[in-house]
């Protein structure tokens, strides 16, 4: 080792893990003004959702429960880049996502191996970087674990938790009667493609062997959301040790699937032109530590939906407790238990109750086995991602710890920049700006004043927008004049994506699993703002342009401007396919 090379980082936030959840909390705490590096021991970013591993993101159930933020802005990248559905564009779109962010240090196919704690502190953490064979040294005042297997916690003795909790300890009533160290298992996930030409498939000589009659789960090649899930394991032993002899067996038991498919008596005429695109040979995991932090959330919190003063993101998945046997267990492979959409998840969840300056997001964050098990989805990851990112810049900004952004009450400002960045939190109402709420409003549109009600999607029986036509201006005029820094407007990407219209198809997911003959190209949201003008009246009564935008498929469209206005106008020009423009919020400050 002496003679490999150290170089060493200083930053303000060190993110470790590049999942969505990692991703998400460097990118915000960046686009805060901290400085960060993210350390990943993968070639690229995704986690689960990368071409490594390829599975679905999935998150609240529901009408309009979408979650928005970041990753919302990270699909509506994908639908106007990636129609095909292609797993290389979308890893390009991840990795973009870092790569552009000025205050990101980015270090891939780097492994957290090592931590320097002092008085119960992280001062810096080492990888070693397989690609350059050399050492990095990461000092930070705040470090963030998105790893999903919490490396940080045996690195620094966090405290930590592994397995399932005995019923009566948190009186879950879907909990184990007696604790144990079994978890939800991992899995090699599964890609085909139909043609107009049967394929053959050879199997390895040790690949299971399986009979249509013994098997309890078959797969349907014909669902484009079938990504063979159910082929799971390692519940029972231990997902971080014994990873590498559980793929082995995870490989031999997915071949095994696919020469059922190919070549089963009973299915092999109804797929013959199935062809293996692509076998995962990197298992997805589901569980494995999970960090203790001050508060610990339970099944009962998630069900009484989790109406926390500290909230700062939300689930909405049910219970979905996969049996710790899964694929070798002939009783049902998960069970969904009830669980509302949405339900809310403390900021006390995010941070270590025993080292000081470690966060957490992702499926590590600090909940029991239960309430992980409809937590651990990852568009609810992301969102928590986001908001530890978020909270840790706040943090470094007043130079205090994570815990005393709650203890010293600046949960409220953590709430509020949350929301401002379209991170919709239920049971709450974004501040709106006193220059918008004390302008006149000049719109001819039904329900105008949803513009500035601080509600930035439908909720319930109410919509909340503002459906605007083209071409026509809606403007805020000031008693006086008033300097402005930032216009933030909030467009519709369409919250209820899996909804059908007539003689036409839309994906609800992300990313495409089997990929069948009548597959058809997703397409931006038709009910999004293409493009749209902002122009500002000055007190000698000129106008000028602040943005003119001719190609827009985002949500949150974010201007900075520095002028002194008497009015400022926003005028939708052109939708992606609808005849309104549909507008939630059009704030000025």
């Amino acid at each position: 080792m002496a003679n490999l090379k150290t170089i060493s980082h200083d930053v303000d936030i060190c993110v470790v893990g590049g999942g969505l959840s990692g991703l998400c909390a460097a990118v915000s705490a960046a686009r805060h003004g901290s400085k960060v590096a993210i350390m990943q021991d993968r070639p690229m970013f995704g986690g689960n959702a990368s071409s490594e591993i390829r599975m679905w993101l999935c998150g609240a159930r529901g009408e309009n429960k979408r979650e928005t933020g970041i990753c919302e802005e990270i699909e509506m990248d994908n639908f106007y880049r990636n129609p095909e559905k292609n797993f290389s564009i979308w890893d390009s779109i991840l990795f973009e996502k870092i790569y552009l962010e000025k205050n990101i240090t980015m270090l891939l196919n780097c492994s957290c191996m090592d931590a320097d704690c002092e008085n119960g502190k992280i001062a810096s953490i080492t990888g070693w970087q397989t690609t350059t064979q050399q050492f990095h040294k990461v000092n930070a005042k705040i470090f963030i674990d998105c790893s999903g297997d919490s490396i940080l916690a045996p690195l620094t003795n966090a405290e930590y938790r592994h397995g399932r909790e005995a019923r009566g300890e948190f009186d879950e009533s879907i909990a184990p009667e007696t604790s144990d160290s079994h978890t939800m298992g991992m899995s090699c996930l599964i890609q085909a493609r139909e043609t107009n030409e049967p394929s053959y498939f050879i199997p390895p000589v040790w690949a299971e062997k399986y009979e249509h009659a013994k098997l309890t789960r078959r797969p349907d090649l014909s669902d484009p959301s079938e990504n063979f899930w159910f082929l799971e394991l390692g519940g029972m032993g231990n997902t971080i040790e014994d990873t590498e002899e559980l793929r082995n067996e995870l490989l031999s038991v997915a071949y095994g699937m696919w020469d059922y498919c190919k070549n089963d008596p009973v299915v092999a005429e109804k797929n013959r032109n199935w062809h293996l695109d692509w076998m995962g040979i990197l298992p997805g995991k589901r569980e494995s530590r999970r960090y203790v932090g001050d508060y610990i959330m339970t099944q009962n919190d998630v069900r009484a939906e989790g109406r926390f003063e500290d909230i700062i993101a939300y689930g909405g998945w049910k219970m979905d407790d996969h049996h710790p046997m899964a694929f070798r267990t002939d009783e049902p492979p998960t069970i969904f238990h009830p669980a509302p959409s949405p339900y809310g998840i403390p900021y006390r969840c995010l941070y270590s109750k025993n080292i000081e300056n470690l966060m957490f997001a992702g499926r590590n964050i600090s909940v029991t086995h239960s309430a992980l098990s409809s937590t651990r989805v990852m568009l609810t990851c992301a969102t928590l991602g986001q908001a530890a990112g978020t909270a840790a810049s706040i943090a470094v900004k007043n130079a205090i710890t994570p815990r005393e952004v709650y203890t010293k009450g600046y949960v409220s400002e953590l709430k509020e920049t949350l929301m401002y960045d379209d991170c919709y939190l239920p049971f709450n109402r974004r501040t709106v700006s006193d220059i918008t709420s004390g302008a006149e409003l000049i719109c001819d549109a039904e329900n105008a004043e949803n513009l500035r009600n601080g509600f930035d999607r439908p909720i319930d029986d109410e919509d909340n927008g503002v459906y605007a036509d083209l071409d026509k201006a809606i403007e805020y005029r000031f008693s006086a004049p008033q300097k402005l820094s930032e216009i933030r407007i909030v467009f519709d990407s369409d919250l209820n994506r899996k909804t059908l219209p007539e003689g036409e198809v839309k994906l609800q997911r992300d990313m495409i699993h089997n990929r069948p003959l009548s597959f058809v190209p997703s397409y931006v949201p038709k009910t999004m703002t293409k493009a749209y003008k902002i122009e500002a009246e000055l007190a000698n009564g000129e106008v000028v342009t602040i943005a003119d935008v001719s190609n827009n498929y985002h949500r949150l469209c974010l201007h900075k401007t520095d002028v002194e206005a008497v009015a400022v106008r926003l005028t939708p020009v052109l939708s992606w396919g609808e005849d309104k423009s549909h507008i939630f919020a059009f704030d000025v400050k």
